[in-house]
């Protein structure tokens, strides 16, 4: 799955506020944690920031499988087809 030029922009600017990374710096295959340094806490923040932003609901479960922003953005597109 490619992710779309606005989905990516859109998570690149959540990114932004909480890793302080530029968002020319965000592509799919990057870590959150590794590459972004967003730890457990920053996780939930980030997480609960796309929810907000895109109008949908991650569970719990699935925001723990995150690891990449190519998996944020599936998740997010998983949670807009259930919604």
């Amino acid at each position: 799955m490619r992710p779309n030029d606005d989905t990516m922009a859109r998570v690149a600017a959540i990114l932004e506020r909480f890793a302080k990374t530029p968002p020319t710096a965000v592509t799919p295959d990057k870590s959150l944690r590794r590459d972004f340094g967003i730890d457990s806490l920053s996780m939930i923040d980030v997480v609960v920031a796309a929810e907000d932003e895109f109008g949908v609901v991650i569970s719990d479960d699935d925001a723990e499988r995150i690891d990449t922003v190519e998996d944020l953005v599936r998740r997010l597109g998983e949670a807009k087809i259930a919604s």
